[in-house]
């Protein structure tokens, strides 16, 4: 996966957050409800995992792991598609086994299905991010910043 660089900007007990540039790869990430955007522009905080010491005004290499990337991005992806198509698989069985001449049924579990999905999706993603293993994690330091913009 890319490397995003950034400063470190302050350290709490839950996570050491990182000044970063939103960058293309941000919108397909599964964590970015972590990420606040700061001033609605391209800067934003990141909370990271810290196992390198990095300090305040830290300039740092932040990373996400390949695996947990392509993980969250099928959860993201193809887990309510799949659960659209199972449901129409499903409404199609049901019409052909109680002999309706209409597709009401596999629309109906289609789209049931796909809503049931999405809500999945959602509350697995949110338990996700809470594990370190999905969360982006500083690297290295680069060099000291100097004191972080406010």
């Amino acid at each position: 996966m890319p490397t995003e660089q950034g400063i470190v900007i302050r350290i709490d007990a839950a996570a050491t957050w990182v000044k970063t540039v939103r960058s293309g790869a941000c919108d397909e990430c599964s964590s970015k409800g972590m990420c606040h955007t700061l001033g609605g522009g391209k800067d934003m905080e990141v909370p990271a995992a810290n196992p390198v010491a990095a300090r305040v005004g830290d300039r740092v290499a932040v990373k996400m792991e390949s695996s947990p990337f392509l993980k969250a991005t099928f959860l993201i992806y193809m887990f309510p598609v799949l659960m659209l198509v199972v449901g129409a698989a499903a409404g199609e069985w049901m019409s052909r086994a109680y002999a309706l001449d209409s597709p009401v049924p596999s629309a109906l579990l289609a789209f049931g299905s796909l809503a049931v999905g999405l809500a999945a999706m959602r509350i697995i993603a949110r338990r996700l991010a809470q594990r370190n293993e999905y969360r982006p994690r500083i690297v290295r330091v680069l060099g000291h910043a100097g004191p972080p913009d406010s």
